[in-house]
């Protein structure tokens, strides 16, 4: 879910002329904003994998930010220094430091709303 809401939101911001034209180099303000995007998305999905496990939410969510985990570095190792155009090496860093901390997150919402619920 994650992979889809990115690559649709940044070709959204692609045809909105806010990302700069497919292949075009951007600046670091708006890999920052993808990041940021991405780092939301990160959570509402882990979120809902958490909400729609049988049991153990969390343990669910965070095999979500596993993959999500594996996919990042595995993203990074194959576009690195390949491309100019595809960003400076903060940005794939970042979303791997951040791949289990969002996980983290939106399974961690999950439990704090099933603990509400229960009390």
């Amino acid at each position: 879910m994650v992979v889809v809401l990115s690559l649709g939101t940044d070709l959204g911001l692609h045809a909105a002329g806010i990302f700069p034209a497919l292949g075009q180099p951007m600046s670091d303000s708006l890999f920052l904003l993808a990041t940021a995007y991405r780092t939301v998305y990160g959570i509402a999905s882990s979120y809902i994998t958490a909400r729609l496990a049988p049991d153990r939410p969390m343990q669910h969510a965070l095999v979500g930010g596993a993959v999500g985990l594996v996919v990042c570095t595995v993203g990074a190792a194959a576009t690195w220094n390949r491309v100019p155009s595809l960003g400076p090496h903060w940005h794939p860093l970042a979303l791997i430091a951040l791949a289990m901390p969002t996980a983290w997150a939106g399974g961690r919402v999950r439990e704090m709303q099933v603990r509400s619920a229960g009390d």
